[in-house]
């Protein structure tokens, strides 16, 4: 026993024994009256009950072809409503980069240089050839850029051409048919382009990066809307999952429906408005603060928002008349704040862009509350795409508890049956009682774990606790039997150099494990990440803690064993 005693002054058991007490404070367990018992573990939809949202995200991809001169005679025309004769042009020179690309059209139509500028194609200058004549040329320009921006003010939305080996994809970020998309560019003398099959390069859905993006700007909406941990995962191209544990289906609708494009536009005449600019435009936004007897939400802007929103600024008379230009802010077009601007900002903004803000909301606490709310949908940025709910469902709370009940209950019947077979294939107890004695304490560590880093829990990553538990007990399997030699505790010469054998073989097969394990960690295949991440931190926790104290303690128990048997050790 003296034997036994003397584990604790290991430095492994010592370690060990820590592990397991910090995993134990973590978990927390307790008992609350018309709760039960109570951890601070967190479980996912499955084990909780709740609800699940499926979201679509609207966009389209296509290459486009265009003649530039039918190009710029389709984008410029219409807007000045007069011909123009194109006497010089070299957007189809090789490359992507608008620099020293320029375009020269002549037109009878009176134009201005501000009545260019607003088609946003360019530098522009205008020149008077005579009275009936007028050159206009545009530079710093781009095929690439006039399409986007004939596409982008067409439909509304934003368009992003990627440039890839293949030649310009143009992504669409709102739901467009090929169709649509065919007739808007006969206007502009343009076509989709062809693949070599034949095949048309317009397809629905949004590049890998706009979903990945639409997938972070969600996940932090929802967050700093209060709902922690809330899972969020990529399904295709074209599809998000959304689990929202313990919440109810309506209240996850009004969640998930929260988050979406901002915008802010500033009124013109009536109740007509203007686009200024979109949330991304948006680089950092502050606390909310009260000073000068109101509530104030401070965000600034990137060089681009704060040069758009000057220039509407001017263009609409905001600067002379702010009373009668309110600058609003959206989120999916629901009007969320409107405010003039302030004497000071309309002073500035005649001189050089303004990049630092602060949107005013009033001085009592409704304001406050509005301010805070401002606060969050300025941080979440805009989201990339429109999306549009395409499936729900809802995880009965009692369900949820049931799958609970049941996952103990499959943990405790796998614990027991491991030591039955353990006891059947040593029938010693000093064998028994330390190997399931590990294996409970790696199950502790694991959810230990799971609770400091705010794990989600759900079915499959109970699945991989016991998937750990099993491969555990191989190994341990493998650690005794290495240890026994002819029944008996070897010497320790022998004993050093069988451990030594059996890590090997548990260093090999925790790889294997972990390298298998890996892809769906990477990769994010749904449910199957949770079990794949709890099987590799099982393995991991089991083979460089767990393994060599089991390997200590069960030496010192057959010690103790043998030694009160008669046996002689070295």
């Amino acid at each position: 026993m003296s034997d036994i005693k003397g584990l604790f002054k290991n430095v492994r058991v010592i370690i060990f024994t820590l592990l397991l007490l910090g995993s134990i404070v973590a978990i927390h367990p307790g008992y609350t009256p018309g709760e039960g018992v109570t951890t601070n573990l967190n479980f996912g939809l499955d084990l909780e009950g709740g609800s699940w949202l499926q979201i679509k995200l609207e966009g389209a991809l296509a290459q486009i072809s265009v003649d530039s001169e039918e190009l710029v005679s389709g984008i410029v025309e219409p807007a000045i409503g007069a011909p123009i004769e194109i006497t010089s042009n070299n957007l189809d020179m090789g490359g992507s980069d608008s620099a020293g690309k320029s375009v020269t059209f002549t037109t009878s139509a009176p134009v201005n240089a501000s009545q260019i500028e607003s088609l946003e194609l360019g530098t522009v200058n205008v020149e008077k050839l005579s009275d009936t004549q007028t050159q206009v040329t545009i530079s710093d320009t781009s095929k690439e850029v006039m399409i986007t921006n004939y596409l982008s003010k067409s439909l509304d939305t934003e368009v992003v051409p990627f440039y890839t080996a293949d030649g310009t994809v143009y992504e669409i970020r709102t739901e467009v048919s090929e169709q649509q998309l065919e007739n808007l560019l006969e206007n502009i003398g343009g076509s989709i382009v062809k693949n070599e099959d034949g095949t048309s390069t317009y397809k629905e859905g949004v590049t890998r990066e706009t979903r990945d993006l639409t997938k972070e700007i969600l996940s932090d909406k929802l967050n700093s809307l209060g709902l922690k941990d809330i899972p969020v995962r990529t399904v295709g191209d074209e599809y998000i999952l959304i689990d929202f544990a313990g919440v109810d289906l309506a209240t996850a609708k009004e969640i998930a429906e929260r988050p979406g494009k901002f915008e802010i536009r500033i009124q013109t005449t009536g109740n007509e408005t203007q686009h200024v600019l979109y949330g991304d435009s948006i680089v950092s936004v502050g606390i909310p603060s009260f000073h000068d007897g109101m509530w104030h939400t401070p965000f600034t802007l990137n060089e681009n928002g704060a040069r758009a929103l000057q220039k509407v600024a001017l263009e609409t008379g905001a600067i002379d008349n702010p009373d009668e230009h309110y600058l609003n802010m959206y989120l999916d077009d629901v009007k969320i704040y409107g405010a003039p601007l302030s004497p000071d900002a309309a002073a500035r903004l005649r001189e050089a862009p303004i990049y630092s803000w602060e949107a005013s909301t009033g001085p009592d606490e409704a304001a406050e509350a509005e301010a805070k709310a401002l606060q969050i949908h300025l941080r979440a940025g805009a989201l990339p795409v429109n999306v549009v709910l395409v499936g729900s469902g809802h995880v009965d709370a009692g369900l949820g508890s049931q799958f609970k009940t049941a996952s103990v209950i499959v943990g405790i019947i796998s614990l027991i049956a491991v030591a039955a077979v353990v006891y059947f294939r040593y029938k010693r107890p000093e064998i028994l009682i330390p190997m399931v004695g590990t294996s409970f304490s790696e199950v502790i560590m694991i959810l230990g774990f799971a609770a400091v880093v705010g794990w989600q829990l759900d079915l499959a990553s109970i699945a991989g606790i016991i998937a750990a538990v099993g491969t555990g007990i191989d190994q341990l399997v493998i650690i005794t039997d290495e240890v026994l030699y002819e029944g008996k505790l070897p010497a320790t010469r022998v004993f050093v150099s069988r451990i030594g054998k059996a890590f090997s073989i548990i260093f090999g097969a925790a790889a294997t494990t972990v390298i298998a394990m890996a892809p769906l960690v990477v990769m994010g295949f749904g449910t199957l990440k949770g079990f794949a991440i709890t099987t590799i931190i099982g393995v991991l926790i089991g083979v460089v803690i767990a393994r060599p104290v089991y390997a200590v303690v069960i030496k010192e128990f057959l010690n103790v064993a043998e030694s009160g048997n008669g046996s002689i050790t070295e």
